[in-house]
């Protein structure tokens, strides 16, 4: 059953890139505000 535990690996390395991606944007996002903030706007 080695394909089950590959199966597995896959979706979680895909899962996590996910979240990573998703937790690069969200911190791009709060710097570009915080910048604005820092300008007053």
């Amino acid at each position: 059953m080695w394909y089950f535990a590959w199966i597995l690996g896959l979706a979680l390395a895909c899962s996590f890139g996910v979240l990573n991606a998703m937790w690069f944007e969200m911190r791009e996002d709060d710097e570009q505000s915080r910048a604005q903030a820092r300008r007053g706007g």
